[in-house]
């Protein structure tokens, strides 16, 4: 059977449970007593006939119940879904209805969606504070170490991807899977038994989830956080004593321009990790102005998470990579065409290996199989390692531009456009041109009060980088469409500009 994720905080409660692992408000919860909260859910589902391989549907920000509720079912081999609050109803039904999750986990203040989805999802059991039974009425229980029936590489997670381009895909992780992904996030980075871990980073991503099973793993502390609200977040850090955390870069940059009016004592604070985009070197540069080291994290769902990170202790220079891949990992570039390796510098397809990698797409094996060759998984995003193993990612494939036969990285277009001090947001995506095949268009949004025209953005454009790469048109909008978890819709701006 292998490895059961569940048995992780039954461990945990084993050698510390006492140990304040979860700290929610005024609320304190030691491994020893979430555990017994994660056997009394597993006997909950059991009675209603949920079994291995069934689904459960989480629809809960960060909270203890979260916990409970994944490390319970996992023990049972129960596969939870985890379900992205910010989605709108349409969006959530498709998640609830493709998974088949048999049950909803979720916080009161879903009460209306919840409401509004009963009547067009399979699932036909909920569970909140309000409903019967409850939570407390659940955690009540009092049950032994249920069997577990479920390990290795059996899945056990779903996590939807975001969904840039048609439906989301779910990619399955294994015990297994999570098990790597903590073991690559603790011997990568600095990950302390001592530490005090602010969970900022929604359960719903990737990034959020695998810092629980890892915390979980080393037996820290878990200060739990619903919602992100930088001067909030400042007080809490100082309050809770919070050494590391998890990002995004919009986090980080509301957390910089916040700083000057909170002035927290910020002494606890070892590290940051931040990922789901490339962190801009000022926030970069700003926070170490502050004492405060970043650690740059690139992760994919499909991976469980972290794929590599750049830390100062590596290259305290090359904040502009990111970085080397994670214990365990293995990584290369691969010619986009033949699939052969390619030397340092030159740009091919990242390729990624080791335990980490999914086990499937949830009814979509067609996808899967053209992903994932030989155990690598063919990511689909461009970049390339440096003399010293450095990885730089370019683009995503699908967002490359080749025009006149010469290919043009958006990303590459981007980063350079975001230097105009005018423009606060930036896009860039290939519309047809009977000429040379693509043409780069830009879609920005001006800053504040500002002035810009598109031969400014164009003439910028030409001096930062190689005329055949330059811009050729320009749309300003006042705001660039964005799913749930910030990324860019590049294929709406594509076919807003072909229209």
């Amino acid at each position: 059977m292998g490895n059961n994720i569940g048995s992780m905080l039954r461990s945990r409660a084993v050698m510390m449970g006492e140990k304040i692992g979860f700290i929610h408000g005024d609320l304190n919860i030691s491994f020893k007593e979430m555990n017994t909260r994660a056997n009394a859910f597993a006997s909950y589902l059991q009675q209603q006939g949920i079994t291995m391989g069934d689904k459960i549907a989480i629809l809960c920000k960060n909270n203890e119940n979260v916990v409970a509720t994944f490390f319970g079912a996992a023990k049972i081999g129960v596969i939870t879904v985890m379900a992205n609050w910010r989605l709108q109803p349409a969006e959530l039904q498709y998640i609830l209805t493709h998974s088949d999750a048999k049950l909803v986990v979720y916080d009161e203040i879903f009460q209306t969606v919840i409401d509004e989805l009963k009547r067009q999802i399979p699932a036909t059991l909920f569970i909140s504070k309000n409903t019967s039974p409850s939570f407390e009425a659940i955690w009540g229980n009092k049950v032994e170490e249920p069997v577990y029936t479920s390990g290795g590489d059996e899945p056990i997670l779903i996590m939807y991807t975001s969904g840039t381009t048609g439906k989301p895909n779910g990619a399955l992780l294994s015990h297994n899977n999570l098990l790597a992904a903590s073991i690559g996030l603790s011997h990568t980075i600095d990950w302390w038994e001592q530490d005090r871990f602010l969970m900022v980073a929604p359960f719903f991503h990737i990034g959020g989830f695998a810092p629980l099973i890892t915390n979980v793993h080393t037996g820290a502390t878990m200060i739990l956080l619903e919602d992100f609200e930088p001067v909030a977040t400042w007080r809490l850090i100082e309050k809770e004593c919070i050494t590391t955390m998890m990002t995004v870069p919009a986090m980080l940059a509301f957390l910089l321009k916040t700083y000057p009016m909170v002035k927290p004592d910020i002494s606890s604070l070892r590290n940051i990790s931040c990922g789901a985009s490339a962190v801009p070197t000022p926030l970069i540069l700003g926070f170490r102005q502050l004492g405060i080291p970043i650690q740059q994290v690139c992760g994919i769902t499909e991976y469980t998470g972290a794929v590599t990170f750049w830390k100062e202790s590596q290259h305290p220079e090359k904040y502009d990579s990111m970085g080397k891949p994670v214990m365990q990992g293995t990584l290369r570039i691969a010619h986009i065409d033949t699939k052969e390796p390619l030397p340092p510098g030159e740009v091919g397809e990242i390729v990624i290996g080791g335990p980490q990698v999914f086990v499937g797409y949830y009814k979509n094996e067609e996808a899967y199989y053209a992903a994932v060759q030989n155990g690598k998984f063919y990511t689909g995003d461009l970049g390339y390692l440096d003399e010293d193993g450095f990885l730089y990612v370019v683009d995503r494939l699908k967002d490359m531009i080749i025009s006149g036969g010469e290919n043009i990285y958006s990303a590459e277009l981007e980063l350079a456009l975001s230097l105009h001090p005018a423009i606060a947001d930036v896009a860039v995506v290939g519309i047809p041109n009977e000429q040379w095949g693509e043409v780069p268009h830009a879609y920005i949004v001006k800053a504040a009060d500002a002035s810009l025209s598109e031969e400014e953005v164009i003439s910028f454009c030409k001096e930062k980088l190689a005329s055949y790469k330059a811009i050729k048109e320009v749309s300003f909008i006042d705001q660039l469409p964005r799913n749930a978890v910030g990324k860019i819709l590049k294929s709406k701006l594509k076919e807003a500009a072909t229209i």
